[in-house]
């Protein structure tokens, strides 16, 4: 008989409050997807490209699981007080009719074992088939499609994920359960009741109101202006005043809840009791409300920023070239290409690429004076004529140590040019084109500085003077990362030759034939090539080292962000979801008047549910238009000065992402509003008074 009576309470307990039993498979969800990412194939391919970065995530592993589990410590012992509150009065039988407090005590860790037990048999499956997905998905963003996907089962994410997850529940238990227990009969018989609280003047919380406005936007306007990311001390006030704003906006709300509850009167039947519940809801629960609606507002940023800089991650390279070698071991650089060709051609290997060609780069050799070697007065003059900016600033500050570029041979950038289609660059014996590397630019810096080249401003390299021409230049000189140019000049073969005096670096690009690509993908064929051009001992980078690169950046944003996204979800609308449930317990008296009075159970679900919408969406609604100036503040701050034009593409994706998480606010909200109206079904029944 005992052991019925735990069974049914255990599925009692799951029914009455299916949003608490749903948050804890999340959590179990949420527990593995992070701590299986080691064993996930995405992962482990990128280890051999990018093992440092990658071994370095995984080292953050363990501080996000010790992080969650704090988190979610709370969010369990606060979802178990609302259960136990609310089944106080059958405690409080059960002690009367004789049941010992041990026993009370071992029913109760029987039933939430049982609940623990069923959660962990849903959310291990369900989190092993997400994380596959998540797996899928990721491969197919970052079109790792063609490797062999293999099914990842990590016993070590489910030891972990069990311990740390009965861990932190059976403590939660061990203590509400200890201080039930402990309480005496009447006390848990008694119906609990809200404390009245002082309520100040409306002008009062018009004001807060309007100072919480001033905060919430100083904030953002230090976020979005990057002002916030220049000193760990402009970071913390930023967030401190976006926090205060948020908690003053809620405290404020009061004033705007009254003032409806004021024009609306008599208008629609309990429209003046729901607003007043709403009323005291806000006025009682203002703080839960403000730290919900910042736990979304952080899943929102998370979610939107980390998928949006993902989705949009291949926008910030062109591809041109596959593979760069190089040679050191012949002292004539002429030579470089030959050695290569012939290198190639005794391991069987010249018909994998369709060209072979050189990129040649050097020194200003015709001067001892390097550091003097070249002046452009003209150019920084134009600069300074422009209006004040930080793109300006950070031009001026760049080209001020330009007096001793980089040389680039003309005829070796065209080539490249053509391999990427775009218009070859025409230049005379007294002209040259500047080069600045992705790297080291912005779309607007580039802007302006073209608006200064159309002027063909007159600079001057080792004494002769040399007109600047075209637009800037930007495109990879080689594979990778061999060489990266702040600045460089490009000059005609014969000028380029004269300037360096034959002594230069020569690096070979190349491009993959129809033959190596024939039947395989791209990465499958730079896998396949460098394995074979490992066992010639030439050096060499390729392209497949820049796409791990971007992989790794793409697969850890999806991963992490996604994670955390999941983490403060859950705990935002367990917060607010179970303190507007327990508030509605504590004021059961009220809905049971209205019953006695001739209330209908359609009236009230539908008050109980138009508070809920507002109780729940407050904070939503804050959140997500926080979330778009908190996304774009995220731009201004961990974006590269490459990546940062490619914003606008970046911003629907994550407006797309917020919305989606919105959505799921609203089954978060319809959930909610099923266990009011289960609670209220109650209510209809007439109860004895004890």
């Amino acid at each position: 008989m005992f052991s019925n009576l735990i069974l049914r309470n255990s599925r009692r307990s799951r029914k009455e409050n299916g949003l608490f039993f749903s948050s804890l498979v999340i959590s179990i969800v949420a527990f593995y997807m992070i701590l299986s990412i080691s064993t996930q194939d995405v992962m482990i391919f990128l280890q051999k490209m990018e093992s440092d970065a990658v071994n370095r995530l995984l080292l953050l592993i363990p501080v996000f699981y010790g992080m969650t589990l704090g988190i979610l410590f709370f969010l369990i012992y606060f979802a178990c007080k609302y259960q136990f509150e609310r089944r106080r009065h059958e405690f409080g039988v059960y002690l009367m009719l004789g049941m010992r407090r041990s026993k009370l005590f071992g029913m109760l860790l029987a039933e939430d074992c049982l609940t623990s037990i069923l959660a962990m048999l849903i959310g291990l499956p369900v989190a092993v088939v997400l994380s596959e997905i998540v797996s899928l998905v990721t491969a197919k963003l970052v079109g790792m499609g063609i490797i062999g996907h293999q099914f990842s089962l990590s016993w070590s994410a489910i030891e972990w994920t069990l311990a740390g997850f009965l861990a932190i529940k059976l403590t939660a238990l061990l203590i509400l359960s200890g201080r039930i227990s402990r309480q005496e009969i009447g006390t848990l018989l008694s119906q609990p009741a809200n404390r009245p609280k002082k309520q100040m003047p409306s002008i009062f919380y018009g004001l807060a109101a309007v100072c919480a406005s001033v905060m919430l936007a100083t904030a953002y306007y230090m976020a979005i202006q990057g002002i916030a990311w220049t000193k760990v001390s402009m970071m913390g006030l930023t967030l401190l005043l976006g926090s205060a704003g948020t908690m003053l906006l809620f405290y404020g709300m009061r004033a705007l809840i009254a003032l409806i509850v004021k024009k609306g009167k008599g208008k629609k039947q309990l429209h003046v009791f729901t607003f007043r519940q709403i009323q005291e809801n806000v006025i009682h629960q203002s703080s839960s409300m403000a730290i919900s609606s910042l736990l979304i507002l952080a899943a929102l940023c998370c979610f939107g920023a980390g998928l949006g800089i993902a989705g949009t991650n291949n926008l910030s390279t062109d591809h041109v070239i596959d593979y760069t070698f190089e040679d050191y071991t012949v002292e004539d650089s002429a030579q470089v290409l030959l050695n290569i060709q012939k290198t190639l051609n005794e391991n069987g290997l010249e018909n994998q690429f369709s060209e072979l060609f050189e990129m040649k780069v050097g020194h200003i050799r015709t001067t001892e004076d390097y550091e003097n070697a070249y002046s452009m007065d003209a150019v920084m003059e134009s600069l300074r004529s422009l209006p004040q900016s930080e793109d300006r600033d950070v031009l001026l500050n760049t080209l001020g140590y330009a007096t001793d570029p980089y040389l680039i041979c003309l005829s070796d950038y065209n080539r490249l040019l053509e391999l990427s289609g775009k218009p070859v660059i025409k230049l005379s014996e007294d002209e040259a084109a500047v080069y600045i590397g992705s790297d080291f630019t912005t779309v607007n810096r580039t802007a302006m500085l073209n608006g200064i080249l159309t002027e063909h401003p007159e600079t001057e390299l080792v004494g002769s003077p040399i007109h600047l021409t075209g637009e800037v230049q930007s495109v990879n000189l080689v594979a990778d990362r061999s060489i990266t140019l702040s600045f460089a000049l490009i000059l005609p073969d014969e000028a380029f030759l004269y300037h360096t005096q034959g002594m230069y670096d020569t690096y070979v690009n190349a491009v993959l034939s129809k033959q190596a690509m024939e039947g395989n993908s791209l990465m499958t064929a730079y896998l396949n090539l460098s394995e074979k051009l490992d066992e010639t001992g030439l050096e060499y980078e390729s392209y497949l080292q820049n796409m791990g690169r971007q992989l790794f950046y793409t697969v850890a944003s999806i991963y992490i962000t996604l994670y955390l996204a999941i983490v403060f979800l859950v705990v935002a609308n367990t917060i607010v979801g179970v303190q507007f449930l327990m508030s509605q317990q504590k004021t059961g008296r009220r809905y049971q008047t209205l019953i006695r009075l001739g209330a209908t159970y359609e009236s009230l679900c539908q008050s109980a549910r138009k508070q809920i919408s507002w109780f729940m969406g407050l904070p939503v609604l804050v959140a997500a238009v926080s979330s778009l100036f908190g996304v774009r503040a995220l731009f201004t701050g961990i974006l590269s000065s490459r990546t940062r034009g490619t914003v606008s593409e970046m911003l629907p994706v994550s407006a797309a992402m917020i919305l989606l998480l919105c959505v799921i606010e609203c089954v978060y909200m319809s959930v909610v509003k099923r266990s009011s109206d289960r609670y209220l079904l109650t209510l209809m029944q007439p109860q004895r008074e004890e």
